[in-house]
């Protein structure tokens, strides 16, 4: 049973474009390194051989798990999302009960989480603890240290 994976638009570019360039530039130079290595006689004793078809094994894996996660996605469209509350694609700003302090968070898929961006994946106790509030509400979140945090919900936009 196919895994069905959802990404952004953005997120699904991004994969193929990585599919393109290993296929198009990384499958060919590592044929190549192996074709050298091959020239140079004996291959039961030849190091460059056996680490030039290690590596093709690895892009090969690597191609063929892209190729998987691109027959699996499925595009969120954002048009269609519920900006009243928060969801996947949601820029939320949240404000820590205990300190005061202010933060701004977009929930993502998984695969396209980039903390230094804000964006956050939808897997995090923390998006869990938000997904499905509304602008006033206050979310409980667990932390898998076991405690307890709360975020009061400022605002919520979807991108």
């Amino acid at each position: 049973m196919a895994n069905i994976q959802y990404v952004t638009k953005e997120g699904l570019d991004k994969l193929r474009a990585e599919l393109d360039h290993l296929e198009s530039v990384e499958r060919p130079k590592i044929s190549q390194q192996i074709a050298e290595a091959r020239d140079k006689g004996d291959l039961s004793e030849n190091a460059e051989y056996d680490a030039a078809k290690e590596a093709q094994g690895l892009l090969e894996m690597r191609i063929s798990k892209i190729k998987d996660q691109v027959a699996n996605s499925r595009v969120i469209d954002a048009s269609q999302l519920d900006s009243s509350k928060v969801s996947i694609l949601s820029s939320v700003k949240i404000k820590n009960t205990a300190n005061g302090m202010e933060m701004k968070y977009t929930l993502v898929p998984e695969t396209e989480a980039d903390l230094s961006k804000g964006k956050i994946s939808v897997n995090t106790p923390i998006a869990k603890g938000l997904l499905g509030k509304v602008v006033g509400d206050i979310a409980e979140v667990s932390l898998p240290n076991g405690m307890e945090m709360k975020f009061e919900i400022l605002d919520i936009k979807i991108d």
